[in-house]
């Protein structure tokens, strides 16, 4: 598919100033686009996640659904988890070494139940 200019993965609230906080404030992530009853987050270039009020057919449903956020190292993974942490975010407990992936992460929640994980690739 040629043309796209960048990825969206969309979550949908019942209410957008918690997510306002998680997304932007506790995780950092800077806003792309403020569409008032919806908000883009920039992740990485051309990555973006959005976050819109439920709407008609657009409803909050979190089974099933992740959102992973890759870092550069162990020392990222670990920071972001001590930040979140200390924010009061929903953890599933401290990061570990997933030999079977590869990888190094640690999973939280979203205001509304949506699964983050933070991983590095090792």
């Amino acid at each position: 598919m040629k043309g796209v200019q960048y990825q969206i993965t969309w979550v949908y609230a019942e209410a957008l100033a918690p997510c306002v906080t998680f997304y932007r404030d506790t995780l950092g992530l800077p806003v792309a686009h403020d569409a008032g009853s919806a908000m883009i987050f920039e992740t990485a270039p051309g990555a973006r996640i959005g976050v819109c009020e439920a709407f008609g057919d657009r409803v909050v449903q979190p089974e099933g659904s992740m959102i992973t956020l890759v870092v550069e190292d162990r020392t990222a993974v670990d920071r972001a988890y001590t930040t979140l942490k200390a924010a009061k975010v929903a953890l599933r407990g401290a990061p570990e070494e997933m030999a079977r992936f590869g990888i190094y992460s640690f999973f939280c929640t979203d205001p509304n139940g949506y699964q983050i994980e933070v991983q590095c690739f090792l």
